[in-house]
């Protein structure tokens, strides 16, 4: 298939302005304390519609409550808190929602290379690169590589050059695989549940209920001891 060339219409550019200013606003109370974040999907391929979210994500993170009292501290109104592990493979992360389409995650154990990979394979920009607008290419949920364009980006399939995506993406080629089965696999059977999505009362913190999970899920145990 071959490339197919979007140009964004002045809407467009308005709404990607507005969603990457909300961004930089979330990462910049986690900046000024040199707490690394990124912002992956749409929002750092440029790529965005009215229904896309704001995830930042943090990899390094600090003590959840740290990090929830800087959130605060900024003026944000947390909202859901939850824990998530989309499979027994996979690391559990916590979740911080502000809004319904707004939120901050970070892992609860170490993540495998192909979990970590995972945020360059979709696009991911830090605050200093959002702050420079630096738009960065990226595939998205139908497998399609996104390459930001002055006029907007140029989209094709990757299926078939997961090889050639894997290097201009800086992944392993595992990762794309990878990424590729699971979302070829959604497509074909639907969305499937997760293995543990656990909401937080306001009086539990992220610890205590991991210790919690880690008691009553024998998989979770095994994951928290596993790496590569």
């Amino acid at each position: 298939m071959r490339p197919m060339e979007v140009v964004y219409d002045e809407e467009r550019w308005r709404l990607l302005r507005e969603l990457r200013a909300e961004a930089l606003e979330m990462m910049r109370p986690l900046a000024r304390r040199h707490i690394g974040a990124t912002a992956y999907g749409s929002i750092a391929r440029g790529d965005v519609s009215p229904t896309s979210d704001i995830d930042v994500f943090i990899p390094s993170p600090p003590a959840p409550s740290i990090l929830e009292a800087l959130i605060e501290g900024a003026g944000y109104v947390i909202g859901v808190r939850e824990i998530i592990q989309a499979t027994p493979s996979y690391a559990a992360k916590g979740y911080i929602y502000v809004d319904e389409r707004r939120s901050y995650s970070f892992p609860l154990m170490e993540m495998r290379t192909v979990e970590r990979e995972f945020y360059h394979f979709a696009g991911s920009v830090t605050y200093d690169e959002l702050g420079r607008d630096l738009r960065v290419p990226g595939v998205d949920k139908r497998l399609m590589l996104i390459e930001p364009t002055d006029m907007g980006h140029r989209e094709s399939s990757i299926l078939g050059r997961e090889g050639v995506v894997a290097r201009l993406l800086g992944v392993s080629v595992s990762t794309v695989l990878d990424r590729v089965r699971t979302l070829t696999r959604r497509r074909e059977i639907g969305r499937t549940g997760v293995y543990v999505k656990r909401e937080l009362s306001p009086e539990e913190g992220f610890g205590e209920v991991l210790e919690e999970l880690l008691r009553s899920k024998p998989a979770m145990r095994r994951r928290l001891r596993e790496l590569d």
